[in-house]
Formats: structure tokens, sequence, C-alpha cells
């Protein structure tokens, strides 16, 4: 079949009479910077490059579908968190996003911390050589065992999710004769501006302990009654994906406040505060993140501002930024496979992933870009849903975006902003094969999580 052969979806004429979506850009070759890792641009021939490499060469080498993670974006991006900050604060990568042998060493070069939230995570950071005093370790339900290994391993804090993991804790680090640093993980009763399921600070909920009813006091108050623990300070965490300062603001007044009860009952300044992560990124045009100075000027304005109000000297600040670090520095590239119009609705494109490899669209209704990579195309635009190969109505990529006329079969697109959650959250739903994770720097791309085989999984069965 010709690139021009098969029929077309709706125009988007057809469609904006609707009401439901924006128009599309002017040029659909043009790449939106918002949404793509700095590296990204058109070579001479209209093709994407990422890195100094074109995509054809990419697909060829290491298949399709396929996440590409822009090395030096990623650098680049831990070190402007660690700029905003300065010494005076502590950046904390969240490991949830994306986590790998490769990106521990890369965040241990460009002077990060790390959070980990499970006990394969902590055995990635530590088999990487991540200091492990420059570890914290998150999780409302951490075994026996993740807190011994955390405890033997020496990692700089634990976060504590729950009265029951405050005595599992101290009794833990008593056995291993060590005075453990720990932060008590509150929910201070702000609920962000996302979705329910990744709104994490508001009471019903499972993460923290509630400043309502003085449960969070009381726990400071066990704490620090515990000789193997020390307790440094509050962590807070108000959700995901966000984008207004304003939650943030009531989160610090709220734990400032919690920190001005515990001087005056205990006599104790706790000098730590951790605001937690949650930080916007670009995943469509209308999205419109901050960057990490404003982010910076505008936590620490906060806290400063509210500690001044209750006469407490300014705590140190951490933050754990994951999505805003990793997510803009990835793409998914995927083939093209089926093209199947539905007049006066809209085309679907069906590719050589899905589900599988990005559950958030069917998990979060997430929104996604999508763009036509290994040409350009002077046809006119058409409303498309991306979706995968699974068995499942609601194995969708993107949900809605604009791409040319004339794609066809075979044709490489590309989904930007996939470097957080993709990769950690993807499965073997069908027994599909979970894609390989290429870094690209510099004109060189190499494997830093390799795809799977089919061998991989005949492994693991043995039944």
């Amino acid at each position: 079949m010709s690139r021009s052969a098969h029929p077309a979806g709706p125009r988007h004429a057809d469609v904006l009479t609707e009401g439901h979506y924006s128009a599309p850009a002017a040029d659909l070759n043009i790449l939106d910077e918002k949404v793509w890792s700095r590296t990204v641009t058109r070579d001479a021939d209209g093709a994407l490059t990422v890195g100094g490499i074109g995509v054809a060469r990419l697909a060829e080498e290491f298949g399709t579908p396929a996440y590409f993670l822009d090395e030096s974006d990623f650098r680049a991006r831990c070190r402007a968190w660690s700029e905003a900050f300065g010494p005076d604060a502590d950046v904390f990568y969240a490991g949830k996003a994306f986590l790998s042998r490769a990106v521990v060493r890369w965040l241990q070069e460009e002077g990060l911390h790390l959070d980990v939230c499970s006990g394969g995570e902590l055995t990635t950071a530590l088999d990487a050589g991540m200091p492990a005093e420059r570890i914290a370790f998150h999780g409302n339900n951490k075994t026996v065992a993740e807190i011994e290994r955390a405890v033997e391993a020496g990692v700089g804090r634990i976060v504590l999710d729950s009265f029951q993991e405050i005595v599992r804790v101290a009794h833990i680090a008593r056995s291993h004769g060590v005075r453990q640093r720990v932060q008590i993980r509150v929910t201070v009763g702000v609920e962000a501006h996302t979705h329910e399921f990744i709104a994490t600070a508001h009471e019903d909920q499972k993460f923290g302990i509630a400043l309502a009813d003085g449960q969070a006091a009381e726990a400071v108050r066990r704490a620090l009654g515990l000789d193997s623990l020390e307790l440094i300070g509050i962590h807070s965490h108000i959700g995901s994906q966000i984008f207004d300062m304003a939650g943030f603001e009531v989160s610090a007044r709220r734990v400032v406040q919690l920190l001005a009860e515990v001087r005056d009952e205990h006599g104790v300044e706790l000098p730590e505060i951790d605001l937690g992560g949650g930080l916007g990124i670009a995943y469509t045009s209308d999205d419109d993140p901050r960057e990490p100075h404003e982010i910076a000027k505008a936590l620490s304005d906060i806290v400063t501002r509210e500690c001044e109000s209750a006469g407490l000297r300014t705590p140190r600040i951490s933050v754990e930024p994951g999505r805003a670090i990793v997510g803009p520095t990835a793409f998914t590239l995927y083939e093209v496979g089926t093209i199947k119009p539905l007049e006066g609705l809209r085309t679907y494109v069906s590719v050589d992933g899905g589900m599988s490899d990005n559950i958030r669209t069917a998990l979060y209704d997430a929104e996604y870009s999508v763009a036509l990579v290994s040409r350009t195309s002077d046809a006119e635009p058409m409303l498309v849903r991306v979706v995968g190969k699974h068995c499942e109505s609601g194995d969708i990529v993107v949900k809605d975006a604009f791409l040319p006329a004339d794609l066809a079969p075979g044709d490489l697109i590309a989904v930007p902003a996939t470097g957080a959650y993709c990769r950690s959250m993807a499965s073997n739903y069908n027994h599909a094969l979970r894609p390989p994770v290429v870094a690209v720097r510099d004109g060189e791309a190499r494997v830093i999580v390799r795809r799977e085989t089919e061998e991989d999984l005949l492994r693991l069965d043995v039944g």
C-alpha cells in the first residue's frame, strides 16, 4: 500500500466543531521542545535524532518498541536540580520513576541522593555503588527483611510510615547496635490537584500518619522516646504531577506548625524537613512546568517564611524529584502496524507495543503527545488514537492526537516524556516482552536494561 492509499480518518476541521479537541499544531513536523529531551531534533531528511543518532538506525539496531533515554539530558537535569537548591539542601532522586544500575551511577556522579521504596530498589542502589548514607528508604509496609537490609547497609534515613513501623525499625536497629536516622511521614490534609490515585496527602489513603487528631504528634513522641532511633525530621508528600505551588505552601505551613509543637513539648528543634516530590512535567503542549530554580526559590521562601513566623530555625530542606528528572529524558519508539479509520470519529493507529510498556494512559487517564519521526509529511492532520496490540479495549497509548493523514504501516512514531514510570510499571501482559532501555549520548547508544526474551519468560515458568 502506498503512503496515501489508505482511507483517511476525520480531518481536524471535522472534529473541532465537537469542542473536545485542540487544533493540531500548524506544522506537525515541528517538535515541541517542552515534551522532548534536549538533544532531540530532526535531521536533514526530516527524521528524528537523539544524541546525534537517527531513529531508523536505533530501530534497526535495538528494535521496537524501545525506550531511548537521553543521558546528556538526564545528567543536565540532575545538575539543574542540585544547583537550584544548593549545598544547604538535599536532592533525592525518586527511584520509583525509573531505576537501573546505570542510572544509579549517573546519580552518584552528579552528586544526587536516592530514595528507594522496596528491597529490590535498595539492592539495585547498593549493587551499583550508591553510598548507603545517601539513600532514603520509603514505603508504607516495609518487611522485616527489607528493614534488616537497610539497617545493616547503613542507609541515611528510613521514612517511618506507621506506628507499627516505629517499633519495628527501633527493634531491628537495637538488635544491630545502631541508632538509625529516621523521618516520620505525615499526611497534612492537602489534596493535590491531580488524579485521585496519585494524590497522596489527604487523610483517606494508605500513606503516612495523619496530623489530624494528634496522631503525628504522638508518632513524634514515641520516636523521640526510643534510644535506637534518631528522629531527624518530618516528611510530607502531597501528590504527583503538580504545577501549582499553593499545595506546597499549605503543606509547609502545617509541617512547620508540627515542628513548633515538637519544640514546645520536647525542647527539640528537628533539623530537617522533606517536602517530597510530585512536580509536574510537560506531557503535552498544554502543560507548563516550572524550572528547578523557580521551584527551589518558591519552596525555600515558603519554609523560611513559616519558620520565621513560628520562631524556628529554618531546617535543612530535602526534595524528591523523580519524574521531573527522568520523565522528559526518554521517548518510546514504536512501529506502526495497522491503520483503521472510523468515519466521522477518528483513526485507530496500532503499534507494536501498548499498555504493557505504558500502563499510565489506562491506569491514570494520562495524556501524551505523539509524532511521526521516521520522516516528515506535508499531508493534512488527522485525528488518531494510538493503541497497542493487547487483547484489551483499554489498551490505549495516546487517547487523541493528530498525525499526518498519509501515515502508513512501517512508519516509526514516538511518544515523548516516557522516562518516568513506563518501564518501571511495564508488564508481561499477554506474555509481552518488556522493551529495552537504551541510553544515547554523543553519537553512541548502549543498552542499559536489555529487552526481555521468550527464554526469560520460560525460565520463570517452572511448572
